[in-house]
């Protein structure tokens, strides 16, 4: 596929080097001269250098009347560029347009996208927020993502007090016979597995696993009994558009909850007083620890670091859980920070370019019938729901029969036909037209996943 990214920031880098090792012909526009180098040095596609607004520059891309170029990806950080470049790129006769939302507004509704003719608006900070929230309210978890309103996936470390641990996953299946889950990963050390039943699970293991939410609870309380305490205080520090958007949903969907903003903007600060009148908004540096002991941090079930720079994020988040604060979070934008959770005294970190670049690469690598819901870059692998065809080779094969390949699995199955519509399979469950799976795999497997499935890669 002939691919035009505008934008060489973190987010089109990252996009730009996946997609052209995916095999696509990548076009790269970038205007600073910096980045515009370290793309040309490091990547395998062709840099054209200017504003992406521009047509000329557009044109030198490949995007013109009767060009080869079918998809643009318009990614910089300022709206107005990736806006027009956009419209421009239609108007040309460019097939597929998509756009990053930096102004939440945008995406507030599908009006702007569907008026200038955008296929695709995405912003992450809206679904950036939601983990942090699923984060908060799920204590033990270290990673979490919905796919709808019933389940999702969570991944919780393994405590030596927990009745999992030195317990086979066919064990605990059979003392928890109410609780409906499925452990898609393990990750243990350096390594990681997709488990069987027979295998043991042990302390500090990190398991990655299937289930409907109104269990979460029940299920966090396996892995970490001790962290199962109801959130009652959240310390967010950071205005901007993620503390925000954490604010507003704790508050619209955990009712009773105390959530303290600290931010060091004082115009900023008032404005969010007003927009958040059930929030203690409170002008202050987030680092100062007579602050922070002030405002309860010791009691807090949560803190959240959320400003714009993510060297202080992560100091700040250290810091509040040496303070006492029960689960901390840091929000990053560098991929090459996520590893430094497991060195440092943070519960989670949350990446907002690595949500942006998953929605964009996803959108080019699958068709409409199989789109990603979170890809794991941590283990290296991703999530999807697919929908299954009439004319699939798999409808009605028990899923102990279907080749499906290593590294791979079945994790759950809405059926709309049927009462109770979603369900976790067995070895002896079978497909049928129409079910909407959700597939767990490594992501050198999922094309081969897509195709024992009957789904088109095209």
């Amino acid at each position: 596929m002939h691919i035009v990214i505008v934008g060489a920031g973190e987010v089109g880098f990252s996009v730009a080097r996946s997609l052209s090792q995916d095999g696509n012909d990548v076009v790269v526009v970038e205007e600073n001269p910096e980045r515009a180098s370290k793309a040309e040095n490091e990547l395998d596609a062709l840099v054209v250098r200017g504003n992406g607004a521009r047509p000329n520059v557009l044109e030198k891309a490949g995007i013109k009347p009767g060009g080869e170029v079918e998809m643009l990806i318009a990614c910089s950080s300022r709206d107005e560029v990736n806006i027009l470049a956009c419209w421009i790129a239609k108007k040309m006769g460019v097939a597929r347009v998509i756009s990053r939302a930096v102004g939440l507004e945008f995406t507030d509704t599908d009006a702007w996208s569907r008026e200038l003719g955008i296929d695709k608006m995405v912003s992450p900070e809206r679904s950036v927020a939601r983990e942090i929230e699923n984060l908060l309210e799920t204590q033990g978890a270290v990673y979490s993502s919905e796919f709808d309103e019933t389940a999702g996936i969570y991944a919780f470390k393994v405590e030596e007090d927990s009745p999992a641990c030195g317990t086979t996953l066919l064990e605990l299946r059979k003392k928890n016979p109410k609780l409906v889950t499925i452990v898609a990963f393990v990750k243990r050390g350096d390594e990681g597995f997709i488990p069987k039943a027979a295998d043991e699970l042990a302390a500090g293991d990190l398991c990655y696993s299937f289930c409907y939410l109104d269990q979460i609870q029940e299920i966090a309380e396996l892995y970490q009994p001790h962290k199962s305490k109801r959130l009652k205080r959240v310390i967010i520090v950071g205005a901007g558009k993620v503390g925000f958007q954490t604010a507003f949903l704790l508050h619209g969907n955990l009712k009773g909850v105390d959530v303290r903003i600290i931010e060091i903007d004082r115009d900023k600060c008032r404005r969010v007083a007003g927009e958040l009148p059930k929030a203690t908004v409170l002008w202050g540096d987030g680092a100062d620890e007579d602050l922070l002991t002030q405002e309860g941090i010791e009691n807090a079930g949560g803190f959240v670091a959320a400003t714009d720079n993510d060297e202080v994020n992560l100091v700040l988040a250290s810091q509040a859980k040496m303070l006492g604060a029960r689960k901390s979070i840091a929000v990053i934008r560098r991929k090459s920070y996520m590893k430094l959770v497991e060195a440092m005294p943070v519960d989670a970190v949350v990446s907002r370019n690595d949500a942006l670049s998953s929605m964009l690469i996803s959108a080019v690598r699958y068709p409409e019938s199989a789109s990603t819901l979170a890809f794991i870059d941590q283990i290296g692998a991703e999530t999807l729901r697919v929908s299954i065809p009439d004319d699939s080779p798999a409808i009605g094969v028990e899923l102990k029969d279907l080749p499906l390949p290593p590294g791979s699995l079945l994790g759950l199955v809405k059926r709309e036909r049927e009462a109770g519509g979603l369900f976790i399979p067995t070895g002896k469950s079978s497909l049928a037209a129409g079910d909407n799976v959700i597939v767990f795999s490594a992501l050198e497997a999922v094309n081969e996943v897509l195709e024992t499935l009957g789904v088109s890669v095209d």
